[in-house]
């Protein structure tokens, strides 16, 4: 059987699916360009999903304004 998919993701990994750095990644997020992470347990993480619709366009809602 393979890998499951994750479904959240931590910064370093989050950054791998965007093909950016985690540096970049973070600034991103703290930039507001990228959403920020939800808490699991004390852990932040991204939800992957979340970050494929941004990327894909799917994410922007009919008023020009990002969906997050």
């Amino acid at each position: 059987m393979s890998n499951p998919a994750p479904l959240y993701a931590r910064d370093r990994n989050a950054a791998k699916l965007l093909d950016m750095s985690t540096a970049e990644f973070c600034k991103l997020v703290a930039g507001g360009l990228l959403p920020a992470p939800v808490k699991i347990g004390g852990h932040e993480r991204w939800d992957v999903t979340d970050l494929r619709r941004i990327i894909s366009g799917d994410a922007i809602d009919g008023c020009g304004g990002v969906d997050w």
